[in-house]
């Protein structure tokens, strides 16, 4: 008869806990260490309520709607149920009451206490009670004979007694027990349980067995017994029906017995192994459900198949009845015949409840009505006051507020310019929506709206100069943070929740029916501003499996985001066409299923993810403030543990979490540039890596896949990384990368261009109509030709730099004269073998040094003849010459201003260390010896040199390359002569031939 064990849940704090179900079995009612007792719906009631009964609670019982308690305040109290409402105190004892117990009828309650006595109290009024002396140290438990005539008790003396209740006076006492001195000392609580029903036996646990009395003769009749059974039984517990009587130990082992064939049926071992100190049959039989020393809770389930046994065997004796007729035939219940057909496919799911994120559940006495980056508004509702407190984080913003909750506000949301609050019609009253706008100028910083009768608030939110209510009505209402009302629109389902950034409103509900535990919802990202537009439409909302939303909101950057019940936290790609990917799973990090985070903001930059950690709970308590933890964020990526998992995951986490930049950019916001290049650089730092680990790992096409993904100047790093690598195949496919990218950012520069002599021209085109009342046709004419050929001479300047930039570092070594476009050549041509020294060869790792051909320029004069020559006119001959001259002052200029290599770059930081080590080294001897520790570098360490040194050089480019091109005139004089292309192609193959 097998049947199902759920995983154990927390439910107190670590001690004794007791547990028991209500008479329909619809609730779990738990008392712990913590003086809390608690009504669970079921296992998985993330919420429950919870009742504060004293500092401990060691004991409870329940029965016809009234719920007796046993605190530390040696009290013995009763509260209603399930509303939990107090309902006086039963008893009294000079110290801890330590079990309490109802009889059959729900009429009396015995207490049993650690001053020795035991007293029987009529529920009705408690001014009837009946003593019971004669234990000799602390009671252990006691419990009812089901015909009320008797009362069993087990006491630390080590004694278990029989009690006649009307009599007050004992009946027979056992020594059965160690015994001991306190009930926290005793080996065993023996929790005593008489049978159900007919009464006929008293349940005992002794050291590892349980002994069966029969009552009336209290005769020792029967003893069950496992093998398994190492260490001492603590509680026993009959089924409803009597049958089966369920055991647990010290050491967490879970045992049922048939009594009637004295055979173990069920047997199960606590997961961790802690002591079973409570034990309660659902009223079914189908169910036990146990706590442990750790205030954790457990169920087994599907234990039906007894009640199906019960019945068997009940038909089987009437058949076997030696006092029956042999040929009697005992007839078959006849099978209903159903009505109409039954059906068996998946069942609709309960919409989800309409929630303000950051908030906790409204039937709270002591709640949290908003938690977001701005402050708390906390509500407090209880027999000494209805408030509302408002803390803000930034004390800058406001001071802190308490208001009265006279209106029964439910809902609230805080901006750093209002607080808007809601609270649901009655009947005499209608909805209201109350705003505080406390950064108003003028004195009158409160407003108030009466919603149309029969509609309700459900959701509301803040943003820039708006705020928002959804209804129940499926209508959205805008007003201004003034109190103007503004548009107004139907919602294509009934709310979920809402949240307000800025300028963006973010909107879920219900878009269908869901089954299985799904629920369908449906999201609307608008933003207003000058242009209202919307940016997704009704799209679905991704959910994990049977789970529902927890929590929506904003990045402080201005991302939606939201965290479903299961943890996972997603956030808005935009780069991706405004889809959502999984960012965080808080569950990874709980060290319990019934541990939980509850997020209060998420943060892109830096990447946090701010939450409060709820042992047992999906909420925090408001007292004492809890504390907010930060996790951080991971996407879920195959193969984390790796190398290559771990730099792609970093890699796209950047990615995605710097994509507000663009967003924000776009909207009219200012960035942080700064933070902007720092995290650009770090993707391709990552970028390098991975591409270093492929070559590593012979993956050049993963290498070629990296390079697309990586900007103009890494890749022309990475083609230095594999010709140094002795891999030419992979250059030469690098090299292409390299010229496609070239030429987009030409084309990028092009319509940048365009783009600004078309506003040029827009802006000229202005002025000559405001001029036109001003000026003369004629000099209209002349002004206008004038400016028209000074901005072709600009547009030509801008232009010829980038080309002859394009044209130098891809091989041809100055600008063409016949057109303005580069020469497409391969970027390998400037490459050559570091092995020889010709004259036209470099540096592979330079380029640089890459052989720039150049005509040849004449001998220099003698002084004389410059003085003459300035006095003089020059010859045609010499008119020519200093046309053909410029080319070679620049190749001579680039030369002498070439950026520093890496290793003087290297050599500048470690100059120091080096004569610090060494100081009587000559500076020879300084630079051989940086050149051996530069050797013997690592691949890592060569790797961020080349990353300095690449932006050394660009930032050199920057600054030298307007100064030393554009000083030159872009068009070539009368006496240019481009070279021969037979000595181009000569020299071209030469260099070609030193790869």
């Amino acid at each position: 008869m097998p049947c199902e064990r759920k995983p154990m849940r927390y439910g107190h704090s670590e001690g004794h806990t007791e547990v028991c179900f209500d008479e329909t079995g619809k609730f779990i009612v738990t008392c712990g260490n913590d003086g809390d007792v608690r009504i669970w719906e079921s296992l998985d009631d993330d919420d429950p309520k919870f009742i504060t009964v004293g500092e401990k609670a060691y004991s409870l019982a329940l029965k016809n709607g009234k719920l007796v308690t046993a605190s530390s305040n040696n009290t013995v109290q009763i509260h209603t149920f399930p509303d939990g409402d107090p309902d006086g105190i039963l008893t009294r004892f000079t110290t801890n009451a330590t079990h309490v117990a109802f009889n059959s009828s729900g009429s009396r309650v015995a207490a049993g206490s650690s001053d020795f006595m035991i007293k029987v109290v009529e529920v009705s009024d408690s001014s009837q009670q009946k003593t019971l002396r004669g234990h000799e140290a602390p009671v252990l438990s006691v419990t009812f004979d089901p015909k009320d005539d008797f009362l069993a008790s087990a006491s630390c003396d080590g004694s278990v007694v029989v009690w006649n209740i009307e009599e007050q006076t004992q009946v027979i006492s056992w020594p059965l027990l160690q015994k001991t001195n306190d009930v926290s000392n005793a080996k065993s609580l023996c929790r005593l349980a008489w049978q159900p029903g007919q009464a006929k036996f008293l349940a005992v646990p002794v050291e590892t067995k349980v002994h069966l009395y029969k009552r009336g003769s209290w005769d020792h009749v029967s003893t069950l017994t496992d093998d398994l059974l190492t260490q001492y039984i603590n509680v026993v517990a009959w089924s409803p029906c009597g049958r089966f009587l369920a055991s647990g130990s010290v050491g967490g082992v879970l045992t049922v017995w048939d009594v009637n064939s004295k055979l173990c049926v069920e047997r199960y071992k606590h997961e961790k192994g802690f002591t079973v100190c409570s034990l309660a049959w659902h009223p079914s039989g189908s169910q036990i459900a146990y706590t442990d020393t750790e205030g954790c809770l457990g169920l087994l389930d599907g234990l039906s198949t007894f009640k199906a046994t019960k019945d068997y065997d009940d038909l089987g004796a009437i058949l076997d009845d030696e006092n029956s007729v042999g040929d009697t035939v005992v007839p078959a219940a006849a099978l209903p015949v159903p009505l109409r057909p039954v059906y068996e496919g998946p069942m609709p799911t309960p919409p989800q409840k309409a929630f303000q994120p950051g908030s906790t559940p409204a039937h709270l006495t002591h709640r949290f009505m908003m938690w977001n980056s701005v402050g708390i508004v906390r509500g407090y509702n209880d027999e000494q006051d209805n408030a509302i407190d408002i803390e803000f984080h930034d004390t800058a913003v406001h001071h802190a507020m308490h208001l009265t909750n006279s209106l029964g506000h439910t809902i609230a949301d805080l901006s750093q310019e209002a607080v808007l609050l809601a609270c649901p019609s009655t009947d005499e009253l209608a909805s209201k929506l109350q705003c505080l706008h406390f950064s108003s100028w003028d004195t009158n910083k409160e407003w108030m709206v009466d919603l149309p009768k029969g509609e309700d608030a459900r959701a509301l939110c803040l943003g820039q100069g708006w705020a928002a209510v959804a209804t129940s009505t499926m209508t959205l209402r805008l007003f201004s943070v003034g109190g103007v009302q503004r548009e107004i629109f139907s919602l294509p389902g009934p709310v979920v929740c809402m949240a307000g950034h800025g300028e963006q409103l973010l909107i879920v509900y219900h878009r269908a029916t869901g089954f299985d535990g799904e629920q369908p919802l449906a999201v609307q990202l608008l933003q207003f501003g000058g242009r209202k537009r919307q940016i997704i439409s009704g799209e679905p909302l991704p959910l994990s499996h049977k789970s529902y939303l927890s929590w929506l909101g904003f990045s402080a950057e201005g991302t939606p985001c939201y965290v479903d019940s299961e943890g996972v936290v997603r956030i808005l790609n935009r780069a991706l066409g405004n889809t959502w990917t999984p960012v965080c799973n808080t569950r990874e990090t709980c060290k319990s299923k019934s541990d939980h985070y509850w997020v209060v903001g998420v943060h892109e930059n830096p990447q946090q993810l701010r939450c409060i950690p709820c042992k047992g709970s999906r909420y925090p308590p408001t007292l004492p403030r809890p504390a907010v933890a930060v996790l951080p964020f991971k996407l879920p990526l195959c193969q984390t543990t790796t190398e290559k998992g771990q730099m792609e995951e970093q890699f796209w986490r950047s990615v995605l979490f710097h994509n507000h930049y663009g967003f924000l950019s776009s909207s009219g916001y200012e960035i942080d540039e700064d933070g902007q290049n720092q995290s650009q650089k770090e993707q391709q730092e990552l970028l390098m890596k991975m591409f270093a680990l492929s070559c590593k790992l012979d993956r050049e096409f993963r290498c070629v896949e990296l390079a697309e993904l990586m900007t103009q100047n890494v890749v022309t790093l990475a083609i230095r990384y594999a010709s140094r690598s002795r891999r030419m195949a992979l250059a030469q496919r690098l090299s292409e990368i390299a010229l496609e990218k070239a030429s987009e950012v030409q084309a990028e520069q092009l319509e940048e261009q365009e783009e600004e002599s078309e506003y040029s021209s827009v802006r000229q085109q202005n002025q000559e109509e405001e001029e036109e009342q001003v000026e003369e046709p004629g000099e209209e004419e002349d002004g206008q030709e004038m400016e028209t050929e000074m901005e072709t001479t600009e547009t030509r300047k801008r232009l010829f730099p980038f080309f002859l930039y394009i044209s130098v570092v891809l091989g041809s070594g100055k600008p063409s004269a016949s057109s303005a476009q580069p020469r497409v050549t391969n970027i390998l041509d400037n490459m050559t073998s570091s092995r020889k020294s010709a004259p036209l060869s470099g540096s592979a790792g330079k380029p640089n040094k890459s052989p720039v051909l150049k005509p040849l320029a004449p001998r220099p004069k003698s002084k004389a003849a410059a003085k003459r020559t300035q006095n003089t006119e020059p010859a045609p001959e010499q008119q020519k010459q200093p046309d053909v001259a410029p080319p070679a002052s620049l190749a001579d200029n680039t030369e002498n201003k070439r950026p520093k290599t890496g290793f003087q770059l290297w050599l500048e930081e470690n100059r120091k260390s080096i004569i610090a080590d060494q100081p009587d080294l000559e500076e020879t001897d300084v630079i051989k010896e940086a050149m051996g520790r530069f050797r013997t570098l690592s691949a890592e360490e060569r790797l961020v040199n080349e990353m300095k040194k690449l932006t050394h050089r660009a930032s050199r480019q920057r600054q030298g390359k307007r100064k030393e091109v554009l000083s030159e005139d872009p068009r070539p004089g009368p006496g240019f002569k481009p070279l021969s292309p037979a000595w181009r192609d000569h020299s071209l193959s030469s260099h070609k031939g030193l790869l």
